[in-house]
């Protein structure tokens, strides 16, 4: 879902407010305390609306323009009376008051937007303005990612161990992928993104959605194609993963490409005290390679496969996410979600799937920090498919009225054209994993970390060999140490090490080293940690 703040935005509307809150003292009258509690309300008033905020940040520089011409205003009496919600506390030195004020507005806003924003503000390569809102067409990005590496696993090994569509699969170089991205305020009422790359497989759309920005009650509307917002990693672009490869739960669950659709999402920001937010989607099952747990390509588990289509609601995919953030200290945030997707599947009119998904993240940064170093970042996601089969009709090519080759689905679907299958029970085949990964930055420019994965499940399937011998649903956990180097916030450089542990290959263990090169031009959001 698209945010209104990046970490570089949130940063300057941090430090032009702190302007304005600390010319030694106070201003007009005003404590900090009264001035903090009416900046809350402005700040809750830009989160709300991506055209507003360009507003309101227009009138704060000049605002600080103002500030910055005047003289040092003297420090004011304290008020008679203290304000009703809050006291006020006793007078500090206009330092020690300056370092509060900054460190309530950072908690503000954390609290309004985690980290994991994904809208910048930027500089547009056409901009105007009408009425109270400015216009921004469009701004442009080109992000590259390359990866070199080598491994113990041989070739066709590799391929099944780096699963992701956009993982370093092979020896020596990969493309990992070249992303041209467009976004803009295009008016008062709505953002517009697409995001197209290039790999070299060919070019193909990647997400194109629009974002309303001027509902009411905390309501907001994402329609178009896009990435199905579960978990952390599914609606990240790889760009902004901070591995270089996608985690194995992830790839098992929605495919090497991710899990995205055409549909609509609707979210709710809700009134409670914490940050809240409740996405409610509707989007097709049936789109191939992008929903392989639901209606598109292939079957899990050996399962013969025809596509069912859409003939009602009932074959429509749905979402339920709930996502909440707390600020726990004035240096820890705690983020935890919430995620559920329910759809048809292509055995069958009687398959189904259900996947359900928890995820967490905890971050610490402390108030004394040189642009965002030192951190600390521990996030975790864990999943479990449900996924279940109806039962396969086999027959023979004899059989009346199967097309001449006996198949037949229990529904009324076209033929298979495929070799003849005995017919095949119905089943339930269970998939879970996790991963969790640490990383810590712990000086400027540079991190290290550790992720470890597992996944598991149940249910034979009816592949030849069983789950055992089935690279997307054996046994398998894997161990990966990072380092991080970081000279800009517009290039990337990492160093990955994989130690896989999998049922499936012949030699279990295998040892891979991947090196990661990244360059970002144009306005995109810059990595955050």
């Amino acid at each position: 879902m698209p945010h209104l703040f990046t970490r570089r935005s949130a940063v300057s509307v941090s430090w032009l407010l702190l302007v304005m809150i600390v010319p030694v003292g106070t201003v007009r009258g005003q404590t900090v305390e009264d001035q903090l509690k009416s900046l809350k309300q402005e700040l809750e008033e830009l989160r709300r609306s991506e055209a507003e905020k360009q507003r309101k940040l227009d009138q704060l520089q000049h605002r600080l323009e103002q500030l910055e011409a005047a003289p040092a205003a003297a420090p004011a009496a304290k008020p008679a009376k203290a304000p009703a919600v809050q006291p006020v506390a006793a007078p500090s030195p206009p330092a020690s008051r300056a370092e509060e004020a900054r460190s309530a507005l950072d908690r503000e806003l954390e609290a309004i937007a985690p980290q994991e924003s994904t809208t910048q503000r930027a500089d547009a390569i056409w901009a105007r303005q009408v009425g109270g809102t400015q216009l921004r067409l469009i701004d442009i990005s080109l992000d590259t990612l390359l990866a070199a590496g080598t491994s113990t696993a041989d070739d066709e090994e590799l391929v099944s161990l780096q699963g992701g569509a956009h993982d370093p699969n092979q020896r020596g170089f990969t493309l990992q992928q070249v992303e041209l991205s467009f976004s803009g305020a295009v008016d008062p009422y709505l953002i517009g993104e697409a995001h197209i790359i290039y790999t070299l497989g060919g070019v193909e759309l990647e997400e194109a959605f629009m974002t309303s920005t001027s509902l009411p009650y905390g309501l907001q509307i994402e329609a178009g194609y896009f990435f199905t917002e579960f978990g952390i990693i599914n609606p990240l672009h790889p760009h902004a993963w901070d591995w270089i490869d996608q985690p194995v739960i992830n790839t098992r669950m929605f495919g090497g490409e991710g899990l995205r659709s055409p549909g609509v999402r609707i979210g709710w920001l809700t009134p409670l005290p914490w940050y809240a937010h409740i996405d409610v989607g509707m989007q097709n099952a049936d789109e191939g390679e992008f929903t392989i747990s639901f209606d598109g390509d292939g079957g899990i588990g050996g399962y013969p496969a025809v596509p069912r289509g859409v003939h009602n609601l009932g074959d429509m995919l749905y979402l339920m996410r709930l996502d909440n953030f707390w600020n726990l200290t004035d240096e820890i945030g705690f983020k935890l979600g919430l995620s559920a997707l329910h759809g048809p599947n292509n055995t069958g009119s009687d398959g189904q799937t259900w996947i359900y998904g928890t995820d967490m993240k905890v971050r610490w940064r402390p108030k004394e920090n040189f642009r965002g170093w030192p951190f600390l970042v521990w996030q975790t996601e864990a999943m479990k498919r449900d996924y279940t089969a109806s039962y396969f009709l086999g027959g023979t090519p004899e059989d009346p009225g199967t097309g001449g080759h006996g198949h037949s689905h229990g529904d009324e679907g076209p033929p298979m054209d495929e070799e003849e299958l005995p017919p095949l029970a119905g089943s339930i085949l269970r998939d879970y994993g996790f991963y969790s990964q640490l990383l810590y930055g712990f000086t400027h420019g540079w991190a290290a970390g550790l992720r470890f994965e597992y996944v598991t499940g149940n249910g034979e399937g009816v592949n030849e060999g069983g789950r055992a011998a089935d690279p997307f649903r054996d046994n398998r956990y894997r161990l990966s140490p990072l380092i991080v180097w970081q000279p800009t916030e517009f290039s990337r450089f990492r160093l990955q090490y994989n130690y896989d542990n999998a049922d499936f290959a012949p030699v279990k263990d295998a040892s891979t080293v991947w090196v990661g090169a990244e360059i970002l031009y144009g306005m995109h959001p810059a990595h955050k940690y």
